[in-house]
C-alpha cells in the first residue's frame, strides 16, 4: 500500500453516496489535505466545517491534488464534469490520477479514461457495490479496472471507504462488473416485489413470508432489509430507483451489444419504468413494489 501521508485528494460529487464516502477520507488523517466540489457547491459546507476544503470547479480540484475521486450520477454527468470547460480534462496533467467511482457504461468509462491518458495523468474505473448504509460504514466493495499503478496508490483511500477492493484488469471490467452486479440485484427485487404482493393479495401475512425466506436457501441481506418497506409503503432512498432502472437500461444495452439474451432483466426493467411513471424515481429502489402490486 502507498504511503498516502502527502498526499492531497480530491472528491468530486457530494450525493448520496459521495458525500459519506468523501467524509470517510476526511476523518481518516490519512492525506496531507481532502479537496471537494459539487455542482450545487453548498452541498460542500458539511465537510469544510469538518476540514475539508473546497474547489470551485472540477478543474480546480483536479490541479491541486494528487488523486482525485468522482462519484457521479449518471453517464452524461461523469462526461460533462470530465470534458466540461472547467472540467477535470481542463486541469489535469502529469502523473496526477484520477478514479472515476460512478456507475457508467463501458464506452463512457473508456472515453474517459483515453482522454485522461492523452494528457499524460493515470485512470482508474471504480465503481461500488453497495448503497447509502455501506458508504456511511466505509463497507463497499470497489470494483475497479485501468492504471494498475494507480490502484496500489488508491488502496489506502480504498481502504477507508469500502471493506473490500478487486483489480479486474483493464479499464472497461469494472464498469462490466458493476452492470453484471447490478442488474441480478435489479430482478432480483422485481421478483422480490412480485411474490411478496402475491402472497399480499393470497391472503398470506408479509412478515410470516419474510420469516420463511429468511430460513431457506434463498436468505439475504436485501430481503431482509427491504421487506418491511412493503408492508409501510416507506420508502427512504439508500439507492434511488431512477439509477436502479439507469442500470438496468445500460446492462440490457451491454446485452444486446454482445448477443447475449436478458429476458429476465428487460421484464424487470419495465417495472423499473412503471415505478418511474408513477413518480417513485426518488424513492428507494423497492418502492418498485407499488408499481407490481398495482397491476391487475
Amino acid at each position: 500500500m502507498a504511503d498516502t501521508k502527502q498526499l492531497h485528494v480530491g472528491f468530486l460529487g457530494l450525493g448520496i453516496m459521495g458525500l459519506p464516502m468523501a467524509r470517510n477520507l476526511l476523518k481518516s488523517g490519512l492525506f496531507a489535505s481532502v479537496t471537494v466540489w459539487n455542482r450545487t457547491l453548498s452541498k460542500c459546507e458539511e465537510l469544510t466545517a469538518e476540514g475539508a476544503l473546497v474547489g470551485s470547479t472540477p478543474a480546480e480540484v483536479v490541479s491541486k491534488c494528487d488523486i482525485t475521486f468522482a462519484m457521479l450520477a449518471d453517464p452524461e454527468t461523469a462526461l460533462a464534469v470530465a470534458f466540461g470547460e472547467t472540467g477535470v480534462l481542463a486541469g489535469i496533467s502529469g502523473s496526477k490520477g484520477y478514479v472515476d467511482m460512478s456507475t457508467v457504461d463501458e464506452e463512457t468509462s473508456t472515453r474517459i479514461g483515453d482522454a485522461i491518458k492523452a494528457k499524460g495523468a493515470r485512470f482508474l474505473e471504480g465503481p461500488v457495490s453497495g448503497s447509502k448504509g455501506p458508504a456511511i460504514q466505509g463497507a463497499l466493495i470497489i470494483l475497479a479496472a485501468g492504471d494498475e499503478s494507480l490502484f496500489s496508490e488508491c488502496e489506502g483511500a480504498f481502504s477507508k471507504m469500502g471493506k473490500r477492493s478487486f483489480y479486474l484488469g483493464p479499464t472497461g471490467a469494472g464498469a462490466r462488473m458493476k452492470l453484471v452486479v447490478n442488474m441480478i440485484m435489479g430482478s432480483m427485487m422485481n421478483a422480490f416485489a412480485e411474490g411478496m404482493a402475491l402472497a399480499d393479495k393470497a391472503g398470506l401475512a408479509q412478515p410470516d413470508v419474510l420469516e420463511v425466506l429468511s430460513l431457506g436457501a434463498i436468505a439475504n441481506p436485501m430481503f431482509a432489509m427491504k421487506g418491511p418497506s412493503f408492508k409501510t409503503a416507506s420508502y427512504p432512498p439508500a439507492f434511488p430507483l431512477k439509477h436502479q432502472q439507469k442500470d438496468m437500461r445500460l446492462a440490457i444495452e451491454l446485452g444486446a451489444k454482445l448477443e447475449q439474451s436478458l429476458p429476465v432483466a428487460s421484464a424487470a426493467n419495465e417495472a423499473f419504468k412503471a415505478a418511474m411513471s408513477l413518480g417513485l424515481g426518488d424513492a428507494d429502489f423497492a418502492a418498485v413494489y407499488e408499481a407490481v402490486a398495482a397491476k391487475k
